[in-house]
């Protein structure tokens, strides 16, 4: 059994405690935060004894209660919670991005191998067997050959200059908050990260200097063309659309898909929605497949964001941003 420490009991702390009822083997059983009301709250409705709470994130990183850590904390403060946790000896389960920068990564990545932990980011649409099903399509040549692929996440936030969302101190910005959802999208067709061409690049900055948009035209192996685009003021459709020399798929939910789903293919031969049916959230999936993977001490389970993803994504980010 993986025993689960949580730091940070926001919005994704609360979705972590809530899919994790879905999962057999696990157990919450640590959790710290910087409210005392937020401690309260959760652990009352949790059950977790008080003498597991802590209001210091640093005393539940160096307890003996958990063997590994999901950190939902600011963007800001992921790599000084990462390195500690891999000095102390905890697997982690890190929300996106794993840091503010790609010198950041590239020492979080070696803390991580020195002190021998298991770390994953959480891409979690990686784990949900969605993604499975679009590879599969493609490796059965329902489409022909991929030749482009659209890829996209926007949402419409209130503009305030000290949310963590337009505050550059806080890790704030399109680009670096959600870039990684079309990113790693990309990611899924080419493990030749380091042939990524940036052809070309929009960037749109906000009053408190952060990038509130960004657009990108990419060429990956293959010679396949990529367009992506993130946007934190504006709502976009947030789909992803594969073309190929016979057909297209468009896939409506890919970053938050349920647990049923589908997926649009269109052909010159026929048209169908392949429907994707499971049983557990795509959170609790994605807690599964961790668990699983610091138990048989493997990070090769391509359902998963390992830390390797992670650095390339980083670098690419940082590419886009430039």
């Amino acid at each position: 059994m993986i025993r689960w420490g949580i730091l940070g009991l926001g919005n994704m702390g609360n979705h972590f405690s809530n899919a994790a009822k879905e999962v057999n083997d696990i157990k919450i059983n640590g959790i710290a935060s910087l409210s005392e009301n937020k401690l309260k709250k959760f652990s009352e409705r949790l059950s977790i004894p008080k003498k597991n709470c802590f209001n210091s994130y640093d005393e539940l990183i160096n307890s003996d209660l958990v063997d590994a850590i999901y950190i939902s904390t600011l963007n800001n403060t992921h790599f000084e919670l990462i390195s500690k946790c891999a000095k102390s000896k905890k697997h982690i389960l890190c929300e996106k991005p794993m840091s503010i920068n790609y010198n950041e990564s590239l020492e979080a990545k070696k803390i991580i191998k020195d002190n021998e932990v298991n770390f994953f980011e959480a891409i979690a649409y990686y784990s949900h067997p969605l993604r499975n099903e679009i590879e599969k399509i493609i490796s059965e040549r329902e489409i022909g050959d991929l030749l482009s692929i659209e890829s996209s996440f926007g949402f419409k936030s209130k503009f305030r200059p000290t949310s963590r969302l337009y505050d550059r101190k806080l890790g704030g910005g399109a680009i670096l908050d959600i870039g990684c959802y079309p990113m790693s999208f990309l990611m899924l067709f080419s493990e030749d990260f380091k042939n990524f061409i940036f052809k070309n690049k929009k960037i749109n900055f906000a009053d408190s200097n952060v990038d509130n948009y960004a657009e990108a035209n990419i060429e990956i192996p293959e010679k396949i063309s990529a367009n992506i685009k993130v946007s934190i003021k504006d709502n976009y459709t947030n789909n992803c659309i594969l073309r190929g020399t016979k057909g297209d798929i468009v896939i409506p939910e890919p970053w938050l898909p349920g647990k049923k789903t589908f997926i649009e293919v269109k052909n010159k031969k026929k048209y169908y929605k392949k429907f994707i049916s499971t049983k557990k959230s795509i959170y609790a999936h994605q807690i599964e497949k961790v668990s699983n993977a610091i138990l048989n001490n493997s990070i090769n389970d391509e359902n998963l964001f390992n830390i390797n993803k992670s650095i390339f994504c980083s670098n690419l980010l940082e590419k886009w941003k430039e």
